[in-house]
């Protein structure tokens, strides 16, 4: 039987093998590196649209909030308009009610007695004047007292001075009080 020598192909082979597997190596290297490559830049793209996303709702919630800012000055402004229209309309229903006042406070005065101040604070009212006597200052509480404008007559001091022809000083308070009229409807 013949001798074959299959030493050389047996190195030739494998040499071939080897170059072979250097060359899938390095293109399974390739292959990863270019979807290694490939996704980095898919995440990159995808963490530069978010970034302009969030600069966007950035940009969108400061015009909101300049918006808000806005509606909150206008509804502030809209509480002030609403306190001065129901201080007019306070004004405009209390505006008879001066005239009634003044009326009641001349029907009430008896003879002998004048006024020298009128001051009301809110609707209590002080009344400073002269009597010839404290009788007549007792005459002008009951009146006070039976007025439908006025209640509570209190008599704070009363002055005789001497060498004052004229009587006495007194001060005296009462309370306002705010009739209906007819035709007005009640405010609630």
């Amino acid at each position: 039987m013949p001798r074959i020598n299959l030493l050389p192909w047996r190195a030739a082979e494998r040499k071939q093998r080897q170059q072979q597997f250097g060359v899938w190596t390095v293109m399974a290297m390739g292959v990863a590196g270019l979807v290694t490559l490939l996704v980095y830049l898919a995440m990159q793209g995808a963490i530069e649209s978010q970034r302009e996303k969030n600069a966007l709702l950035k940009s969108e919630i400061e015009k909101l909030d300049a918006q808000i800012t806005e509606i909150l000055g206008l509804e502030a402004q809209r509480a002030r308009m609403r306190a001065r229209m129901e201080v007019i309309e306070k004004l405009q229903r209390s505006r008879p009610e001066v005239v009634h006042l003044f009326d009641q406070l001349a029907r009430t005065l008896p003879d002998g007695v004048y006024l020298t101040s009128v001051k009301q604070t809110e609707k209590r009212l002080e009344l400073k004047g002269v009597a010839q006597s404290s009788t007549r200052v007792s005459a002008l509480m009951r009146n006070i007292d039976a007025s439908e404008w006025m209640e509570n007559p209190e008599l704070e001091v009363v002055e005789s001075k001497k060498g004052q022809a004229l009587g006495s000083d007194f001060t005296l308070f009462a309370t306002q009080v705010g009739v209906q009229l007819p035709g007005e409807e009640e405010q609630q």
